[in-house]
């Protein structure tokens, strides 16, 4: 996949952006030492991340 490849559009970038919002709820979760809520949010972070990759 060359760099050139990448088309970056809202629905792409809204995506990420929904990712990177679930990781700083795993990170707010960690702080008050909600760990299974943290590991659940972990896991959607990453399908999200996934989807947007997939999505490009």
């Amino acid at each position: 996949m060359d760099i050139g490849d990448l088309h970056f559009t809202y629905g792409n970038v809204a995506v990420f952006a929904v990712a990177v919002f679930l990781l700083a709820g795993v990170y707010s979760f960690v702080k008050q030492g909600i760990k299974i809520g943290a590991l659940i949010l972990l896991v959607l972070a990453g399908l999200a991340f996934a989807g947007g990759v997939m999505w490009l």
